[in-house]
């Protein structure tokens, strides 16, 4: 994830700070300190940085406050309110055209994979809105730019207006534009052409472009692993074109995260998504409150509820729920869960979602390569039947037939029993709020200390208040049929 080293640190300097059986004026310069100096190391703009910490000290430094119940408690709230106003506070939608089509002018330097992310929000239209959405090749000089956007768009089912390299990118929108109109496609997504850096002739073209068409979005997409750069690009596009919103990409990768944090303050421009994973379905709204908490490594439960729902069938979970909860939970539901799973994204960035995650030394310890996934379907696969819903038949022999059968290690099938084992255990007591199994996981220790229990708590009570829901909605779902 794109914070680790940020949220490391962030999370040591509060700790500390919680230590204290008192909070001291001298304490809180020292947490200042740590604060400004891990926002400096993660690459978020100097001006920024001084800002925000002089921000924070104003709020904190009050008698109030340090003399309180709590104060380090409330210092880490202020952190965070202070994080979330900074990126913006809160989500901010993508405009729309009160008449068919809307036109969203993409824009953004070579490199920046403004070309994929044409495609993930074209999908994401597509799912969401129901949209019917055509893209306009408009990069006429980057070698193989046309061909590109042509191999994403089949991959999503969008037709793509095309007129080769030979003619001008102007005249090639405006030839797109009619026949978007003529085939009532509610959405335009312009794919214009980018450059190693900045320079007047890019800019003339894009300008020109956004005259003709008066975009209602110009999205300026940034990869997120250039840094400082990335603020400065947003910069100089936004002086240019007036740019509506930012997508940053890679935030995934090896990055310090520090231009998610400087570009609204900087431009005053909204971050409108964040790419985060290389399949068509990774591009997410940015929530500036959920990337605060996950930066602070109090997790992101939201985000992590709304990909559980997207990707599960109701029905089905509760079924699922309902085993677990009467210990009837099997391999067939096991193998069921762990597709349902792989289809919300990497394993390691859904657990780093947890409260206490993003830096637990218990993920280090778990062992979270994807073809790990291919080995234990191959083992369950080689069950017969009536092992798959009967788990206590494991005896050695079966066992020995299972890794003969799946070409896996002995070792490798127990291990897998017991953890389906442990798991069938946990997930028991999970169902019916009680956590302990998870503490025990960790330890002994509910990641995220005190944050990460409350967090819990407070996931508990959600469960049981859900589960009550989800049993009246199955009941009218039920008498409809």
């Amino acid at each position: 994830m794109a914070f680790e080293g940020l949220t490391d640190r962030l999370q040591k300097a509060m700790e500390k700070l919680r230590r204290k059986p008192k909070v001291t004026e001298a304490d809180l310069r020292e947490t200042m300190r740590e604060i400004r100096l891990a926002l400096l190391e993660a690459d978020v703009n100097f001006k920024v940085v001084k800002d925000f910490v002089k921000t924070i000290r104003e709020k904190a430094a009050g008698a109030e406050v340090l003399k309180g119940l709590n104060p380090a408690q409330q210092i880490v709230k202020i952190v965070n309110d202070e994080l979330t106003k900074l990126m913006g506070e809160e989500a901010v939608p993508l405009n729309k055209a009160p008449h068919i089509p809307t036109v969203i002018m993409m824009v953004g330097l070579q490199g920046a994979g403004k070309t994929t992310t044409a495609g993930k929000l074209a999908l994401r239209l597509k799912n969401e809105n129901h949209a019917r959405p055509m893209f306009i090749a408009a990069d006429v000089y980057r070698p193989a730019a046309i061909t590109q956007l042509q191999q994403v768009a089949n991959q999503i089912d969008v037709p793509v207006f095309k007129k080769g390299t030979d003619v001008d990118p102007v005249e090639i929108v405006r030839e797109g534009m009619e026949v978007a109109k003529k085939n009532h496609n509610d959405y335009v997504i312009i794919d214009t052409a980018g450059r190693l850096q900045i320079d007047e002739q890019l800019m003339d073209e894009l300008a020109n472009i956004k005259e003709l068409v008066n975009p209602n979005e110009i999205l300026l997409v940034i990869d997120s692993m250039t840094g400082q750069n990335a603020v400065n690009t947003a910069q100089g596009f936004d002086d240019k074109l007036d740019i509506t919103g930012v997508i940053l990409t890679k935030l995934d990768g090896d990055t310090r995260g520090g231009a998610a944090m400087s570009i609204r303050a900087v431009t005053g421009k909204p971050i409108k998504f964040v790419g985060e994973g290389e399949k068509m379905e990774d591009l997410d709204v940015f929530h500036p409150d959920r990337m605060a908490s996950r930066i602070l490594g109090m997790g992101d439960m939201m985000t992590l509820i709304e990909k559980a729902q997207k990707n599960f069938d109701e029905e089905q979970a509760q079924e699922t729920m309902d085993k677990m909860r009467e210990n009837t939970f099997d391999y067939n539901d096991f193998l069921a869960q762990m597709d349902q799973v792989t289809k919300m994204g990497p394993l390691e960035n859904i657990i780093k979602m947890m409260p206490g995650m993003a830096n637990n030394p218990a993920l280090k310890n778990l062992n979270l390569d994807p073809k790990q996934f291919a080995h234990i379907r191959a083992i369950v696969l080689s069950m017969t039947p009536e092992e798959r819903e009967n788990p206590d038949l494991m005896n050695p022999s079966r066992r020995r037939r299972l890794a003969a059968g799946a070409g896996r290690p002995i070792v490798e099938v127990n291990r897998m029993i017991k953890q389906f084992n442990q798991m069938r255990k946990m997930m028991k007591q999970v169902t019916n709020g009680n956590f302990n199994g998870m503490q025990n996981m960790f330890g002994g220790q509910m990641p995220g200390g005190k944050m990460g229990q409350m967090a819990m708590n407070r996931m508990a009570r959600k469960m049981k208040k859900d589960k009550q829901k989800r049993i009246k909605k199955l009941r009218k779902l039920r008498k409809k049929k």
